[in-house]
């Protein structure tokens, strides 16, 4: 019965979800409409830049450069979209699409082409993603797998700045981690390169690129294995695959490696400067603070408009407990860059720590419109309690989650406000007999605080439907994620009857020590 009912449902997903690809002209299946794709594109890509380190905004004169070349190989795509193209801010070798046609391609892949031809590779290869909706695919798998499970569960009864981002079960998150599948990237592979003909670049710019891409997939290296080869998984096959298209195609073609260097030249400039902000990251978070000042300095003297820098020398003021130096390089950030999310939430964060309630509170909610995080929720809820203002308080807690250490704070948090309003919420009660033969309740207390005070409302009925009601006040405590015993003095008192229906409920209890 259950074989036949996932049987139905899938073939009934299949049924209504068949669509042609607008590139290979393949009937594929899809459960994502294109108004839905368009709007999680839209809607998702924002975001997503965020949580990859923002904008590149010192030059963008390279961004536009660098969407110049994306619409042009857009104009001879096989799918009409609302194609952006967006450089972040982020040293790590990575580009990706989002359905819709929003893609971003990162400063540190830029670093690493050699020609405009090579770019339009890396264009061309997500405009393809795009296109061919590799990504709604994915999406429209994983909702027939999701309906598959429906039905069983019908027939039978039965988470840098995106670690600081709450996208980890969202849409978002999971579109930028996704690997595609060897097909999905073949297909890339072949259109992007006859785009890339169509556009009027040399396709060996492509082979080139796949050749590097081998290269450095075999040397392991650890910049690219965490950025494009995460999702765009470089092989041999693939490589060899592009060679024999490659023979296929007509000969020539723009390389554009002048024009290239030409554009990217700032960037190469200061590349060294966001070296030594990379490293001082990495100083700052092993709690080398002399060390991240000197490099968040050093980076700042070869580049002073990048906002980047002083953020970091600001998180490095915040540890040293120099809270109004820290304001004053969240400053710089802010003004040399007011679009990005991190400089809101930090200086939030430390004005937060300076009892400046309503800026911080300024702050914070100006960095949730940018990139909703645990952070700013926590801090604000932390405002929201220390004001009197319960409600919102909660509210905000309860949104950080309860994952990691920040939510297990927001949690306890939480029920250090709410367990007295709603005990049950929090604790769980069983009751029954036990071994001895002694009536006993069962306690769980899967939260962070030491709870008592625990009141039980104890009801169970005799074989003529009568309904006895008692309250028991335990006496002791539950601690923090453990559960207790607690004998209910009921031994003895209550019929067969009785001890079959017997229910309990929690009433009330408080947080203790």
């Amino acid at each position: 019965m259950v074989k036949r009912q996932l049987f139905l449902w899938t073939m009934l997903a299949l049924l209504a979800g068949c669509a042609v690809n607008p590139v290979t002209g393949k009937n594929e299946l899809s459960l994502v409409s294109e108004q839905q794709e368009l709007a999680i594109g839209a809607q998702q890509y924002a975001p997503a830049r965020q949580s990859q380190g923002g904008d590149y905004g010192v030059d963008q004169e390279l961004t536009a450069y660098v969407s110049q070349v994306g619409q042009r190989l857009a104009a001879v795509s096989d799918r009409k979209l609302p194609y952006e193209f967006k450089v972040l801010n982020s040293s790590v070798p990575n580009a990706w699409a989002l359905p819709g046609g929003k893609i971003s391609i990162n400063r540190g892949m830029l670093t690493e082409l050699q020609s405009e031809a090579e770019l339009a590779a890396v264009l061309g290869h997500e405009i393809v993603h795009a296109a061919a909706r590799h990504s709604a695919q994915s999406m429209s798998t994983g909702m027939l797998l999701q309906a598959g499970a429906l039905g069983t569960a019908v027939a039978t009864q039965g988470t840098s700045y995106a670690n600081l981002a709450q996208m980890g079960a969202g849409v978002g998150a999971k579109l930028l981690s996704q690997k595609y599948g060897r097909d999905a990237e073949r297909e890339s592979d072949l259109y992007g390169m006859q785009y890339m003909v169509r556009a009027g670049y040399d396709p060996q710019g492509a082979v080139d690129l796949q050749r590097t891409f081998v290269k450095l997939a075999e040397g392991k290296q650890q910049d690219w294995i965490s950025g494009l080869f995460a999702s765009h998984p470089p092989s041999r096959e693939r490589l060899q695959d592009n060679i024999a298209l490659l023979a296929t195609l007509p000969k020539g073609g723009e390389l554009g490696v002048e024009r290239y260097r030409a554009k990217i030249a700032h960037l190469l400039r200061t590349k060294p400067a966001y070296e030594a902000y990379d490293e001082g990251r990495k100083a700052l978070k092993e709690d080398s603070r002399w060390k991240a000042r000197q490099l968040a300095q050093k980076a700042i003297d070869l580049e002073p408009r990048e906002a980047h820098f002083y953020a970091l020398m600001g998180d490095v003021e915040q540890k040293d407990k120099q809270l109004k130096e820290a304001v004053i390089q969240y400053d710089k950030a802010t003004s040399l860059n007011p679009g990005f999310f991190y400089y809101y939430l930090q200086r939030g964060k430390v004005r937060e720590q300076m009892n400046l309630g309503a800026l911080a509170k300024s702050d914070l909610e100006r960095s949730l419109e940018l990139l909703p995080t645990g952070d700013a929720y926590y801090s604000l809820g932390n405002l929201a309690r220390k004001d009197g203002r319960v409600n919102d308080a909660k509210a905000y807690y309860a949104k950080v989650g309860n994952h990691g250490e920040l939510g297990q704070q927001a949690y306890g948090s939480l029920v250090d406000l709410d367990l007295k309003e709603n005990p049950a919420k929090y604790l769980n009660a069983r009751a029954g007999q036990d071994a001895q033969g002694r009536i006993v309740a069962q306690i769980n207390n899967p939260t962070p605080r030491n709870v008592g005070g625990i009141v039980l409302l104890v009801q169970c009925r005799n074989e003529s439907g009568k309904v006895l009601k008692l309250q028991k006040t335990l006496k002791g405590k539950v601690a923090a994620g453990g559960q207790q015993m607690f004998d209910l003095g009921l031994t003895g008192q209550l019929t067969p009857e009785q001890l079959r229906t017997l229910q309990v409920a929690i009433a009330r209890a408080e947080v203790v020590d």
